[in-house]
């Protein structure tokens, strides 16, 4: 019987989760990394020059990659990061997808202008430290969206309501005082505790990745 993964590990890179993708029959487990990595590898493979079908592709082939070479990892710290290897294996199946192309001579008029432009990143031999650079954005921003729904499901409901009303949606904090029948004081100190609730995820959650 599969293992229902931690509530806490939004960002599921530790050994315990690594370990347990080596059990094929741990959907649970799959199922969470699969929701965990899926946008993070798209927008990397949109980065590097996919098309949307292509992205989508890449992401379908790491994953089956990941599941067939998952066994081999060794989870050792000193040696390198699951980050790294994911990287490079996602590297890799952009870099198929850039190689089935046809060269640009062979394209008619009509071709897409993604398809002209990605072909030309991948004649351009562009350094893997840009595809790097990318992937490390885009972790990031993975990151972030992880502590969010942490910090989200442990904070009172009308208050992320509120946060989100004033900081994401841009209302002015008179408006949203207005709305939740407050003084524009408790706003600020709302979105003071929620970005603060926030950053303490995204700390714990960057000592926890491996």
């Amino acid at each position: 019987m599969s293992q229902a993964l931690d509530e806490n590990e939004l960002i599921p890179t530790r050994a315990t989760l690594i370990q347990r993708l080596k059990n094929w029959e741990d959907q649970a487990s799959w199922r969470d990394f699969f929701d965990t990595y899926w946008s993070l590898i798209y927008g990397v493979a949109i980065k590097a020059g996919c098309n949307k079908s292509e992205a989508q592709d890449v992401v379908q082939e790491t994953m089956i990659s990941v599941s067939r070479n998952i066994a081999a990892f060794k989870y050792d710290p000193e040696r390198g990061s699951f980050k790294g290897w994911l990287l490079n294996v996602t590297r890799w199946r952009i870099t198929d997808q850039l190689r089935h192309r046809p060269p640009v001579s062979e394209l008619h008029d009509g071709t897409d202008q993604i398809m002209l432009e990605a072909q030309i990143f991948r004649d351009s031999d562009r350094p893997s430290c840009d595809l790097e650079q990318m992937w490390d954005e885009e972790w990031e921003k993975n990151l972030l969206e992880a502590a969010i729904t942490k910090a989200r499901r442990s904070l009172d409901p009308r208050q992320y309501q509120i946060f989100d009303f004033y900081v994401n949606k841009s209302w002015d904090p008179e408006k949203v005082a207005k709305m939740f029948n407050m003084q524009v004081g408790q706003v600020y100190q709302i979105r003071h505790r929620v970005t603060e609730a926030i950053k303490a995820e995204v700390v714990r959650l960057q000592k926890d990745i491996v």
